[in-house]
Order: structure tokens, then sequence, then C-alpha cells
């Protein structure tokens, strides 16, 4: 057998293993895999660097499907590499109950699948993220004549990929930051799900990535090994800028009757044309998922070639670790996920003061003393760090160190190149999101994004899929709600905060006071199993005294006591956030009238609904069911800890323009409306 023989071969098992599960699912998209399995096979044999026999390895290069949608290609790549996980059992159950093999890739379930994709565009934010983080690491632990991270991120793009809009604000600012170990292969075949692109998308893509700071390559024909081959060599050697090589492609290419048209995008092929596509491309029809030795045998030398990179790097680890000891452990601690010891012990404590300042404010003291701690803090803000306050003052911006500044003015103020901790998004939120999940998918970092609270509905795609992935990713969402006051409607969260808490598996924070914006700092820091959410506010809060109220580290429990010394209350006030002041402003007034109030801060929905139901009973007693909840949100979803009996101060219409505290009275969240609402309700339960 030549070489190209045996490349085709290869090439044809992926294709048909893809065809195969699709089949047997009766379910997927068998059109990519048939059309972009050359130029996967190209990259996956002759470039990527990787080690099935160890996935998690550091410096290995990262693939990211973009177009997850092609899911069955990746799971066939990952089978014949020998990545354990992905056996030929996992291929037959495609799609199916508890399978390792879902309809788009997740990360957290096999080994082997760098991000989890199928929203399209998001896997190219991914990369994104990845590239930064390779960049960013090697910049900080690499030293001359020791250059232990160095290595690529490869992308597999589609058409859909190229017309969603975070794609365009990735590429944008990828271009920007010259990360030339980004590589884009983009799987050009013109159609998509509901018909060819001609329909709705007419553009060079080519062009516009060029105008973006990328190099840009065509490759005519999708099955020439060769040139792709050539293409992807030459992407490599473009070291100061990211690389787009798009490769004309057939969609359900060797199908007779739906190659190049849109039934070959996502549904099975059916029984007759998978017939007569194996016969087309010289395949047996019998049995289903064949997998031909020498196919097997040269795609499974990637075991070989991976364990050798990773013994070389490893030597070169070793001969690093003796010379830069501190280094070397700082690093690998990192890939671990394990804090550094004593990282929240020189955290502020606030005092006392009826004044108070705001939480965003306390927030960037507390993320000062952490950036100290914990060089793996990295991240930014879509173009509003002096307003979000989330720029690490000693620590620069991350840029090209090849990029003049032209003058120009940062917040930081002086650029470390990609040393840099502090990631400059511009106003670009959406790719913002999907590139935090990518400095996540990476490792190595615990990244953060930040931005004002309303807009976190530019970035809900990457927050969920953070959730679904299970990424230890923070969210810093600043001016919560409409204290913002006069910007008005458009920039006054009033449903983003209940909008974060319908996501599962993320946890919201909303503290009421400087002391519980560092607890919730530290939570956030310490969560390893998802991503977290911290709503701040703009305007002033008081800070609690906490010799008076109970301890700020109930946060830990999602809501707590506050005022513990009242024993048998007949009335409990729910607020979070900048309503708990009003609430405990009103505690007096309403002793004056007679009434016993429980004061309850609950900055978490989801940490308090994980604790046991007994603890639950402590803080709210089933049998006091006379319960007002305060926040300037809307109302819905508070009836779960009021029940039937409770009432809610709430925000259920849009913001106005006018000065912060005028719209917070007149939208009723007064000491005076609390307590004239919270006697209403006692006098109907007493």
């Amino acid at each position: 057998m030549t070489g190209d023989e045996l490349d085709r071969l290869c090439i044809n098992t992926l294709r048909f293993l893809a065809v195969d599960m699709v089949q047997q699912a009766n379910s997927g998209h068998p059109g990519m895999p048939l059309g972009a399995a050359p130029m996967a096979y190209a990259l996956w044999s002759r470039f990527l660097r990787h080690a099935p026999a160890d996935p998690a390895w550091i410096d290995r290069d990262r693939f990211v499907l973009s177009a997850g949608h092609g899911s069955a290609l990746l799971y066939a790549l990952l089978h014949m590499t020998g990545y354990e996980q992905m056996t030929l059992d996992q291929l037959k159950r495609f799609r199916q109950w508890q399978s390792l093999t879902p309809g788009h890739p997740e990360s957290h379930l096999v080994r082997g699948v760098e991000a989890s994709t199928g929203p399209l565009g998001q896997g190219v934010g991914n990369a994104l993220g990845m590239a930064i983080a390779e960049a960013h690491l090697a910049a900080r632990y690499n030293r001359p004549g020791h250059g232990v991270i160095d290595h690529h991120t490869y992308v597999l793009a589609s058409d859909g990929d190229m017309m969603e809009g975070v794609q365009a604000e990735a590429a944008s600012l990828a271009g920007h930051l010259r990360l030339g170990k980004l590589i884009v292969l983009y799987d050009a075949n013109g159609v998509t799900l509901s018909g060819t692109t001609s329909i709705a998308f007419s553009e060079e893509v080519g062009a516009r990535y060029r105008a973006y700071g990328w190099h840009v390559q065509r490759v005519d024909d999708g099955n020439d090994l060769a040139a792709i081959t050539r293409a992807i060599e030459t992407a490599r050697d473009a070291k100061d800028q990211p690389s787009l090589i798009a490769v004309r492609t057939v969609i359900g290419f060797g199908a007779p009757d739906v190659q190049g048209k849109f039934a070959a995008h996502g549904a099975p092929l059916g029984p007759d044309e998978v017939k007569k596509t194996k016969a087309n491309l010289g395949w047996p029809e019998a049995p289903a998922f064949h997998i031909p030795e020498p196919a097997l045998a040269h795609m499974r030398a990637a075991i070989e070639r991976g364990a050798t990179a990773e013994d070389g790097w490893r030597r070169r680890f070793d001969a690093y670790r003796a010379a830069f000891p501190a280094l070397a452990t700082e690093l690998e601690r990192r890939f671990r996920h394990e804090l550094p010891a004593g990282w929240d012990a020189n955290l502020p404590e606030f005092p006392a003061d009826a004044k108070g300042t705001a939480t965003r404010k306390a927030s960037e003291g507390v993320l000062q003393a952490l950036a100290q701690a914990v060089p793996e803090l990295v991240g930014g803000s879509g173009d509003l760090d002096p307003s979000t306050y989330t720029w690490m003052k000693q620590d620069g911006d991350f840029e090209s160190p090849d990029r003049p500044r032209d003058g120009a003015q940062g917040t930081v103020g002086g650029g470390w190149g990609y040393g840099g901790r502090n990631i400059h998004f511009g106003i670009r939120e959406h790719a913002m999101g999907a590139a935090i999940n990518g400095l996540a998918y990476h490792g190595g970092f615990i990244p953060f994004g930040a931005t004002f609270l309303v807009f976190s509905d530019y970035m809900r795609p990457p927050i969920r899929l953070a959730a679904i992935a299970r990424l230890p990713a923070i969210w810093v969402f600043t001016h919560d709600s409409i204290a913002v006051g006069e910007d008005g409607p458009t920039h006054e969260a009033v449903e983003q905060t209940l909008a974060l808490r319908a996501i599962p598996n993320l946890v919201v924070l909303r503290p009421a006071d400087a002391n519980e914006t560092r607890v919730a700092w530290q939570i956030a820091v310490e969560r390893t199993d998802g991503p977290t959410a911290l709503v701040l506010t703009r305007q002033h809060v008081p800070t609690l005294d906490r010799a008076v109220y109970a301890p700020a580290e109930g946060v830990r429990q999602g809501a707590y006591v506050l005022n513990p010394a009242e024993r048998d209350p007949d009335l409990i006030l729910i607020g979070t956030g900048s309503e708990v002041g009003l609430l405990v402003a009103a505690e007096p007034r309403l002793r004056d009238h007679g009434v016993r109030p429980r004061i309850v801060s609950m900055p978490s929905w989801e940490l308090f609904a994980a604790q046991r139901e007994d603890d639950r009973a402590r803080v709210l007693p089933p049998e006091i069911i006379a319960r007002l909840a305060v926040e300037a949100g809307t109302a819905i979803g508070w009836e779960r800890w009021i029940g039937d009996g409770g009432d809610v101060i709430s925000v259920d219409r849009f913001g106005a323009s006018a000065p912060g505290a005028v719209v917070m009275e007149h939208y009723g969240f007064t000491v005076d409306n609390v307590v004239e609402r919270a006697l209403a309700l006692h006098r109907r339960q007493s």
C-alpha cells in the first residue's frame, strides 16, 4: 500500500465511522465529516501535538471543533488515535443516554474533547482564550533556553461559525493581539442547514480576516491533502499573525444523491444512500463501523508519537525545574487547580461604616489583594475597567509586544506584553465570555470577565456553556439595578439577576456590603466545578457592624440570619445586595410597632438551596409565614422563599432616567415602604 493509498484509507475510515454513527443513532450530521475528514486527518496525523495516553498534558496543542454539529468526526479521530475512553462501543452509542458521544461535544464528559461546542461561533471565541492562555503562560514562565510552554491552538470551523457575531468579535481581537499560534481551518462548503450560503451570506471571509490582521490562505480542493498540509505548514510559520485557511469542500462528499446539498447537513443519509456512498468511495457495505487494520495501526501511532513528545517535554521541564524551582512548582500547582497556601490571608476586612461603599469598590480592594496572592487570576472587561473596578493595578496589560501603542492611554497605563494579566477585550462582551471560557478550558487559570449587569444579556451563551462544561469562570457584573440612575432603563438591570439564577450550575452572589463581597470573591475563587457571577452595586451601601450583626462568612450558606439575637421572630425580612441595608434600617422602627423581625441576607439562592433542609429551616422557619422579600429586580422566583403568605417589594417594569436615589424612592425602595409593607403583612398573618 502506497502512502497516498494509506492516507485515503484513513480518511475514508473517519468518514464512514461518522456515517455509521449517525445512521445507527438515526440522528446527527453526516455532511460535515464526509467533506472535512481530509483536513482533519492532515491536522491530526501530521501536526497536532497531543498525547492520547495523557490527554491533560500541559503543553499539548489544543483542537477545538467549533462546528460542533460534526461531533461524529471528532469522536472518530479520538478513537482512531487511541484515546482510552473513546471506545468503539462509545461510537456505537452515539447520541444515546449516558454515552460519552453526545450530539455536540461536551468537554467534561470525556478527556480529549477540549471544549463544549455546538452553538456556532463559540469555539472560535474559546480558541481565542486558549491562544491568550498559551501566550501569557509562555511570557510568564519561559526563560532563555527553557521553553516549557510552546503549543498551538487549532480550530475547525464552518460557514455557520463565520456568520455568527461572536466569531467576528473574537477574530478581530485575535488579529489585534497578533496571536500567531492560533490557526483556524475553515470548512467552506457553502451549505448550511436550510440551504446554500448564497441565500444569506455572500461576503469574502478571507478579505474580512485580512482586515482583522490575519494571515489568510485558500485551498481550492478539500481532498487535496498535499495542499492542505502545505497551508498548515505556512500558517505555522506566520508567527506574528493568527491564520485562517479557507478550504473549499463538498458537504456530504461521496454521497451521490445529496452531496453539495443542504439535505446532507443535519439528517442521516438513510440506508440506501449509505449503501451508495460506500460503493462510490470503494468501502465495504458491511459490517458497519468497519476499521481496516492498516488504518488503525497508522493512526494509533499517535500514541507513541505523543508519548515521545511528552517525554521530551518532561525532560525539558526537569531541567527547567532545576534552574527555576519556584516557577516550576507554581506552574504545576496552577494546572492542578490548587490554590497557593495562605491565598486569602491578606484579604481586606472592612470596618463598620454607615455611609459605606459600593460593592463594586469593595470588590476592587479584594481583587487587588487576590491578584498579589493568586497569579492564575487573569481577566478583564468589555472596555469598562474605570466603572467595574476590575483592573489589577500592579500587573500590566496583556497586549502584543510587537504592536506599538501609538501613545494610547489605558486604564493600567503600561503594557507588559503577553505577560500582562489585564486583558482589554474592547466592547466585545460576547467574545469576552467565550474567551474567558477558553482560558478555563486551557487550564492553569482562574479567569474573570466584567461588564455591567444589564450587558450580561450580550454574553449569556458563553455563561450558559460555562455552566454546562463546569468551568471555574468568574463573571463580575456591576451596576446591578435601577439605582444606576441617570443612564436610564437601557442600562438598568431588572430581569438580569433572575435570568442568571435560571442557569443550572451557575452560582449567583449579590452581596449586601463590603465584607459579604470579600466572602463572595473567596467562594468564586475556590469553585472548581462551575462558574460564579458576582452582582455588585454602583451606589454606596452601608458596611454592617459585624460586632452587632452575624459574620459575613454566612454568605457561604447562601442565606443567613443577620440579627441572631432575635430568637422569637414573628416576621422575616429577606433581602439581597443593596436592599439589605433597608431591612437593617427598618428593624428598629418595626420593633417600635411591637413587631419582632428576623433579618435574612440571602446573597445566593443557589448556595442556600444546596443546604440541608433542616439548615434552611433554621434560617427560614416554616412556621413563620409572614415573609417580606426586598430586591431591586423582578419578583419572579421569590415565591420559592416567601411562600403563599409572603410579599415582595420588587421591580416589575423597566427603570427610569433620574438620579439613582430618586429612582429607588419612586419604585418603593425606602425604609418607609419596607416598614409599611411589613406591618401590613404582619397584620394579615396575626
